[in-house]
């Protein structure tokens, strides 16, 4: 059969922009389809305007410190033009990485339309039938609405649209306490608004359990109000929404966000025609991220299992090596990171303390490290925060960081847990200094301290004094 082209990748967000950008520049054909704004989710509606308007609104909290090592500040007067401008000027800037003409330049026709999956090699798209031996769905997610009566009635915001906001809201309800409903009730009450966040249950539950308590304390000081209950309904309109609680509490707020997680954007493609399985939370795939269907992968978020950006970008990287170099490329989940970008900042890889117990009990111990034994961290006056290693043995299972710029702090964890450093090389290597990373050497050496130290050692070291004496 002679096909339209190599590979037919859906979706230009991470992960099918990585796979088809990568595919292209091995020279294969390949058609990318985006019927949205090419960047997907993070770069126009995730990660970018999201950390764009955390920046503002740490520079708003700053200011609202009168006085701090010697040095008075006015207090903050917002402009929310002003911030709608910086976080539309961050999309901006960054857009051309993931813009149209870029990946014509790599070499790949991009439609920007609706695909439909019309057979097991073929896509219809804005009235033509592409065909490829391969194809990657890479369709994202989308909110996930729970089900709370009245909420198709009333006008609510989710990471869609919240960053389109004409005014900033006077009290912003968040219901949902994962990592995009905490970042974005500390930003909003940095930034003025009365701020009251829902939760039924655990905050951040991914999360270690310490650490997310420091971050809790943080934004309780701030004036986040913090009400453990389920959304039972809500009602109201423009400006004056109320949420009613199962237990008979009543919140009301002039804007309610809904962040009660994501799901998998798979209907409407002919998936289901085809007879592709679906797992609980998007298309079922195996460990290489293939589907039921072999010759056709699903990444990123439309498949079952972790979303986020940096997963979607490996898993592109990795269907390229599939697809141009035929080389089988498996999901390693061992050193999975993510970051919560709240202040302090949540930073986990690997497993939490608790995970590391349930799997392995007692075997496990853990190194802490606080940020106020460092010296840069307390120069800058952030003392706030630890680092927690997870260990087996010498052998690294995952860290938990909470304090400024932790998720900086990840990559030489990551390369320990995948055998690539050892805690011995890095709590002996030289760093400089001060830094915050040094809090990571710490903890690394400290997991050898007691064999670096330990009786065989002193033993040994005696004996060198005793014979310089008779020498």
């Amino acid at each position: 059969m002679k096909y339209s082209h190599d590979v037919i990748v859906i979706g230009g967000g991470a992960a099918g922009l990585t796979a088809a950008g990568g595919c292209a520049l091995f020279g294969l054909k390949v058609a990318l389809i985006e019927a949205g704004p090419m960047g997907g989710e993070c770069l126009n509606n995730g990660c970018v305007p999201s950390k764009a308007l955390i920046a503002a609104a740490r520079r708003a909290a700053e200011a609202r410190t009168p006085s701090r090592m010697g040095v008075a500040l006015a207090a903050p007067q917002i402009d929310w033009a002003g911030v709608r401008a910086h976080v539309d000027g961050a999309i901006a800037a960054i857009a051309p990485h993931d813009a149209q003409e870029r990946f014509e330049g790599m070499g790949c026709e991009v439609l920007r339309d609706f695909a439909r999956v019309t057979g097991p090699n073929s896509v219809a798209v804005a009235g033509r039938t592409l065909t490829a031996p391969r194809i990657v769905i890479a369709t994202g997610s989308q909110p996930a609405l729970p089900p709370i009566a009245g909420l198709d009635a009333v006008p609510f915001l989710t990471n869609e649209n919240l960053f389109e906001l004409d005014e900033l809201p006077s009290h912003l309800v968040v219901i949902g306490g994962g990592a995009i409903g905490m970042e974005m009730a500390q930003a909003f009450r940095r930034l003025g608004s009365a701020v009251t966040l829902i939760q039924p249950g655990e905050l951040m539950p991914r999360d270690d359990r310490e650490s997310v308590a420091l971050v809790v304390q943080a934004m309780t000081r701030e004036g986040v109000r913090f009400v453990d209950g389920t959304a039972s309904s809500v009602s109201g309109g423009p400006g004056a929404i109320a949420v009613e609680l199962e237990g008979g509490e009543r919140i009301e707020g002039s804007h309610l966000l809904v962040a009660t997680g994501r799901k998998a954007r798979v209907a409407g493609y002919g998936l289901e025609q085809l007879g592709m399985a679906l797992g609980d939370n998007g298309i079922a795939v195996d460990s290489r991220r293939r589907t039921s269907l072999r010759h056709i992968y699903a990444i990123g978020d439309c498949r079952d299992g972790p979303r986020l950006t940096h997963v979607s970008g490996m898993e592109g990287s990795n269907v390229v090596m599939e697809i141009a170099l035929g080389l089988p490329a498996k999901a390693d989940f061992r050193a999975l990171p993510w970051c919560t970008y709240t202040d302090p900042e949540v930073a986990q890889i690997g497993l939490t303390e608790a995970e590391a117990r349930k799997q392995h009990g007692s075997k496990v111990r853990v190194i802490r490290e606080n940020f106020d034994h460092n010296d840069r961290a307390v120069s800058e006056g952030e003392p706030q925060g630890h680092l927690k290693l997870v260990l087996k043995g010498s052998k690294v299972l995952g860290a938990s960081i909470c304090g400024r710029h932790a998720g900086e702090l990840l990559l030489p964890i990551a390369q320990m847990i995948t055998g690539k450093a050892s805690t011995f090389a890095l709590g002996s290597a030289v760093i400089a200094y001060p830094t915050l990373s040094e809090i990571t050497k710490a903890a690394a050496f400290a997991a050898w301290e007691p064999t670096v130290f330990g009786p065989w050692p002193r033993r040994w070291a005696k004996l060198v004094a005793r014979l310089r004496q008779v020498l």
